[in-house]
């Protein structure tokens, strides 16, 4: 449904006058959802997941430049189509209930999305009820504003809009941040049920533990770059390929709690090696030298030379 290959996306912005200056965010990514699977992109803050989402609908600033290949439905993402698609055929569940408009009834929102859609006013209206019903919204929501809902029931509506949407792709960011444990579980069934609908998912999440328990395959996003792709299965049973991933997991407090020292290189002065490099206890100098490909190992994908299966 979803192939994204060797994304490059940078920045520019003038300083001290006519001074150009250029920010590499995203170096040759990859990426792929299909229908009927959830894939969970997981890394650290500035690893580039929230702009891959941006980049796919098409909602990148004028000084951005973008390189690469992005394929939906097998047709390629040109601006124009992302602005065709965006809402209808790929729909975003945003991570935060505040872009819920705070003047208009919850109802009358989802209906709007469902219009867009194609629905006439009447299915739209039967949609929204039969919608909200199938994840326990409770009678008269319809006529609520955001702010007389819970942080639940607002997350759940938000959900709403991308299952009246009739999306084929539904990219998920950040749906669960700063929600209780049950909520959490909930909104991830409803990604589920998303998938199983015969839809691609692709969930942006810091929380590991909560993407593997709905997430059919990881990527791992480190510095803008695809470090590893794996089964969920891979994670349970200690597979990990990269370095990152495993320190990753590591530093899980329910496995050893383990920090890892340095940051991420600045984009404005990436190494012309392996982005992890400098924080890597498996680097030689080749690794210093050249960027390494992203290869298929033992069943996964890994962007590491010395990576084994």
């Amino acid at each position: 449904m979803l192939v994204v290959s060797g994304l490059n996306i940078r920045f520019s912005r003038y300083e001290r006058g006519l001074r150009r200056r250029y920010l590499q965010v995203i170096t040759d990514l990859d990426l792929e959802v299909k229908a009927g699977e959830v894939v969970a992109v997981v890394g650290a803050s500035g690893s580039g997941k929230s702009l891959l989402a941006h980049a796919l609908l098409g909602l990148l600033p004028e000084n951005a430049t973008l390189r690469g290949t992005l394929l939906f439905q097998g047709q390629p993402l040109t601006p124009e189509r992302c602005r065709q698609l965006r809402g209808k055929a790929i729909a975003l569940i945003p991570q935060s209930v505040d872009y819920l408009d705070p003047l208009m009834q919850v109802g009358s929102q989802v209906q709007r999305v469902a219009r867009l859609s194609g629905a006439s006013q009447g299915e739209a209206r039967r949609a929204v009820s039969r919608i909200f019903a199938r994840y326990r919204l409770p009678p008269g929501t319809e006529g609520l504003y955001p702010f007389q809902l819970s942080g639940g029931m607002a997350r759940r509506v938000l959900v709403s809009t991308a299952a009246v949407s009739r999306a084929k792709l539904v990219i998920a960011d950040e749906p669960t941040l700063g929600l209780d444990a049950e909520v959490v579980a909930e909104t991830l069934a409803h990604l589920r049920e998303l998938a199983q609908e015969g839809r691609g998912v692709m969930l942006i999440t810091h929380d590991i533990q909560a993407a593997l328990s709905v997430a059919d395959r990881v990527a791992v996003f480190y510095a803008g770059t695809t470090v590893e792709l794996a089964s969920a299965q891979d994670f349970e049973r200690g597979n990990l390929r990269h370095p990152y991933t495993q320190a990753l997991w590591r530093s899980l407090p329910q496995n050893e709690f383990a920090p890892l020292p340095g940051n991420q290189p600045d984009p404005e002065a990436l190494p012309a090696g392996c982005l992890f490099g400098d924080r890597c206890p498996w680097a030689s100098e080749i690794c210093r030298a050249e960027r390494p490909p992203l290869r298929a190992v033992g069943g996964g994908w890994v962007r590491c030379i010395h990576a084994q299966g």
